[in-house]
């Protein structure tokens, strides 16, 4: 299927890594043009590698709003458009309501909601101007939280209100927001845990889906997420709205 993406230009916040990275490239094997921004050096440095010259790749904290601003001004002013933006910058956070700090609650919501509310506010008019669209990348757990999976849960079911009034505010104006929940995808922390674990990656990845378990038997892709996403963003989803899909093996108990 050709997604219809040539020439295209996408930002994605949390693009130097990961889910993130394995989009920028997905959309540039469709033709497509990418700014992506990240705060870890060494991951600029080896997006910057994978990506190549055609791509923005710029060190940006996204919970300040300046910063913020500049990467969105410099992608509009190197590309002359903007048809996508990805709000992607986040992390897994999870501690009991209980003995959770304020501090904790305040930083998760300025880099998973503020960020993407301030994003989304800024490239609405260039989107417009496109027929494009904002993608917010969630967790599973935004749908059903469980006992000490605040405050990633809190701030990811903000996503989904976010996702649904955009969809409704964008809408006139030809602006399309959806988003991903995912589920248990391989990446370099997972990794990470199987080194200190001291067993393999494969060992590790088919422990955690057969223990929790998934129903399809296995952990997903980035690739796999990558794949959803580009559709989402592209022309060829342009009746699609304000929807939520789960990419999780089945793992999620909501429809």
């Amino acid at each position: 299927m050709d997604l219809e993406l040539r020439d295209h230009v996408f930002l994605i916040t949390g693009g130097t890594d990961g889910l993130g990275l394995a989009l920028a490239t997905t959309l540039m094997s469709e033709g497509a043009f990418v700014a992506v921004c990240g705060r870890d050096e060494d991951r600029l440095a080896r997006s910057r590698e994978i990506l190549g010259g055609n791509a923005l790749v710029r060190s940006c904290d996204v919970t300040d709003g300046d910063e913020l601003d500049g990467f969105i001004d410099e992608t509009l002013a190197t590309f002359g458009r903007l048809d996508g933006a990805v709000n992607n910058a986040g992390r897994a956070l999870a501690s009991p309501v209980a003995t959770s700090s304020d501090e904790l609650w305040r930083d998760d919501f300025a880099l998973k909601v503020f960020a993407a509310v301030h994003l989304s506010r800024r490239v609405l008019p260039a989107l417009a101007e496109t027929g494009g669209s904002i993608l917010n990348v969630l967790a599973i757990s935004a749908r059903t939280p469980q006992g000490a999976s605040t405050p990633s849960s809190a701030s990811r079911a903000a996503g989904l209100a976010l996702t649904k009034a955009l969809a409704h505010e964008g809408g006139p104006l030809g602006v399309r927001a959806n988003a991903i929940l995912i589920g248990l995808i391989e990446s370099s922390q997972w990794v990470r845990r199987a080194q200190t674990a001291g067993v393999s990656t494969e060992e590790f990845y088919a422990s955690m889906a057969r223990d929790v378990p998934i129903p399809l038997g296995r952990m997903g892709t980035a690739r796999e997420f990558a794949d959803v996403a580009a559709f989402l963003l592209s022309p060829r989803a342009s009746y699609l709205t304000g929807v939520g899909i789960s990419v999780d093996g089945g793992l999620s108990p909501m429809i």
